[in-house]
């Protein structure tokens, strides 16, 4: 799954692995490889609200907010 840093434009790869930690609101953090050059770079660590999808869309708030189901209940 490719996602897009907010502050560079570029697309980080999210390993299939990973998409689990991506989904989960309780994670602040997802290790990807950043699609920049001609070569695949090494896996780092990114913070999920630097992170958008390559439409430009923000990630959906189950995502990235713990008290998600909570404030909905309201």
């Amino acid at each position: 799954m490719f996602v897009k840093e907010k502050s560079s434009g570029d697309l980080i790869r999210i390993d299939p692995v990973d998409v689990l930690v991506l989904a989960d609101p309780l994670a602040e953090t997802v290790s990807g490889r950043r699609q920049a050059g001609e070569e695949e770079q090494d896996r780092d660590e990114y913070r999920k609200e630097d992170l958008i999808f390559p439409s430009g869309e923000s990630f959906p708030k189950c995502w990235t907010e713990p008290s998600y189901q909570l404030s909905k209940a309201h």
